[in-house]
């Protein structure tokens, strides 16, 4: 059976399927190539014949696109920022749009004598890896709850040969006590999405990534920025900067909870996803705290200890 064949017969099973969220132009047609070109190996040429066993292999690959399994689930990899990073079910699939979160951490990174970074909510890595790639001697932890989700952040830094430490905890809890009040960035993907809003998540998303890298389970679903709002000063060294990923129609909203939090020159960054935005803050130094009724003001609580809720990276 030629490819080309192959690839039309691909391309109408999928755009038919009623467990797919159709919201990108040629997805259909995209997905249907990229499946093919991992069954195959190289790359495609549409007058080739495909050998039965591909054949066979690729219908059983695209039924399972029909389902509503993410592309990088079936091939078991996905692209971030020109890298290459094992992903697999039980972990939230990068999206291109975290990469603009990365961007401006590497700005705010580069030129600085030595460059600390922690990235909140890590997931399988791509900011994480990403900035330690793109910023040389930087030093980077990965932070996550997920264990699943941090032993495929080890895996890719060591596939790529990347310096980066990924720990299993809740926020900025596992961070050495050593590093308060030295780091320079502070970056989250974390979940935005209220509980009463979970139902409206397409299947493909809610049936295959795990529910604590979608939502806190909040009424508001920001709960978790709130407290990285209020942990993170203790952290970050003076004019440090927090930059938090969320949905363009909560920006404002997040600006807001940060402002009220104490910190400066807040503002909503567009990296061209017009879903898609990074809040970026900076923090005065030591730990922001808001009286009933009163104006943000400082204060240096004791360190947090160990205890876990949901959090992982996210839409």
């Amino acid at each position: 059976m030629r490819a080309a064949d192959l690839l039309e017969w691909a391309e109408r099973s999928i755009a038919s399927s009623p467990a797919i969220d159709h919201w990108e132009k040629r997805g259909d047609r995209h997905d249907a190539e990229s499946l093919l070109r991992h069954v195959l190996g190289n790359e495609l040429e549409p007058r080739a014949d495909v050998p039965a066993a591909s054949v066979r292999r690729y219908r059983r690959l695209v039924e399972r696109r029909t389902l509503g399994e993410p592309i990088s689930h079936i091939t078991g990899f996905t692209r971030f920022s020109g890298l290459r990073l094992a992903v697999g079910p039980g972990v939230f699939v990068p999206r291109d749009s975290t990469e603009w979160l990365a961007e401006q951490a590497i700005r705010r990174l580069r030129g600085r004598r030595r460059p600390t970074a922690v990235d909140v909510g890590t997931g399988v890595g791509p900011v994480a890896l990403t900035i330690a790639q793109r910023v040389p001697g930087a030093d980077v932890i990965g932070t996550d709850v997920s264990r699943v989700a941090i032993g495929f952040a080890r895996r890719n830094a060591t596939t790529l040969d990347v310096p980066v430490r990924f720990v299993v905890g809740d926020l900025l809890s596992r961070i050495p006590r050593s590093r308060a009040g030295s780091i320079d960035v502070i970056t989250a993907h974390l979940p935005y999405i209220g509980r009463a809003e979970l139902s409206l998540v397409p299947d493909e998303i809610a049936g295959f990534e795990p529910e604590e890298s979608l939502t806190d389970r909040s009424r508001s679903g920001l709960e978790l920025v709130e407290r990285l709002s209020k942990e993170a000063p203790r952290w970050l060294r003076t004019g440090g900067w927090l930059l938090v990923e969320v949905a363009s129609d909560r920006s404002r909203e997040v600006a807001t909870l940060l402002r009220r939090a104490g910190y400066a020159d807040v503002r909503s960054t567009y990296g061209g996803m017009r879903w898609s935005r990074v809040v970026v803050a900076r923090g005065r130094g030591g730990a922001v705290t808001t009286p009933p009724g009163g104006r943000a003001r400082k204060s240096h609580p004791s360190l947090p200890s160990l205890h876990v809720t949901g959090v992982t990276s996210r839409l």
